[in-house]
């Protein structure tokens, strides 16, 4: 299990990189969708995203629609390859399971 990136295995963070990883590479998320997609509070969202933003798998951008402020969310190139890797550890170990089962 060594091979689990701690940072995205947490679930709350596992769900947000997988909803932005799903996303197509150019494309960016609204905090709000994102919230309530995942159920989620401002608050845990933000404290979450803050965490994946200082590892550099996700990308914030602030911005004025209108006199509204917007936040979009995006998984970085490193964050995408970060998942990737995370999601194969997991199906290894998954494999390793279904191997060893009576």
């Amino acid at each position: 299990m060594s091979n689990l990136n701690s940072v995205i295995h947490q679930p709350v963070r596992l769900r947000i990189m997988a909803a932005l990883s799903a996303l197509p590479e150019d494309a960016q998320l609204d905090f709000v969708a994102l919230r309530k997609m995942l159920d989620l509070t401002d608050g845990n969202l933000s404290v979450h995203l803050r965490k994946l933003e200082d590892a550099g798998y996700v990308q914030v951008e602030k911005a004025f629609v209108g006199r509204k402020p917007r936040t979009y969310l995006a998984a970085t190139p490193e964050g995408r390859k970060a998942f990737a890797e995370h999601v194969q550890a997991l199906q290894a170990i998954i494999q390793r399971n279904e191997t060893n089962a009576p």
